[in-house]
């Protein structure tokens, strides 16, 4: 079973910064894509960042310029930097990961982080 495990979230000002985490554990060989999603109320789930094979990243239109994703050194965990961030930024932010175990692939998703971004 893989997990993810969310933090970082809370409640900034329009213009601050905010760095979400989510660090993966359980028995897995490898993650090929990992990254994070958000879901407004009332709106649907939006892709914000990926990362794959480590190095390859893509992003929302939206967020270009303002956040950057990344991993740590060891391939299990990716962190969000959030600058400049804005009141429409303000969703429950789910991270999502997509890798290898030893008898099957996997897919699976974080309990989410609430950021809220006040005007």
């Amino acid at each position: 079973q893989v997990q993810l495990v969310e933090s970082g979230g809370g409640l900034v000002q329009s213009g601050g910064s905010l760095r979400l985490s989510c660090a993966a554990s359980g028995r897995f060989s490898s993650i090929n894509t990992i990254g994070w999603y958000r879901q407004a109320p009332g709106k649907q789930r939006e892709l914000v960042a990926t990362i794959t094979s480590g190095v390859n990243t893509n992003y929302a239109d939206s967020v270009k310029g303002r956040f950057t994703i990344s991993m740590d050194k060891n391939r299990i965990a990716v962190y969000l930097q959030m600058n400049s961030l804005k009141p429409e930024d303000t969703a429950v932010y789910y991270c999502n990961a997509e890798g290898r175990r030893v008898v099957a692939d996997f897919a699976v998703w974080g309990q989410g982080t609430l950021v809220t971004v006040s005007s």
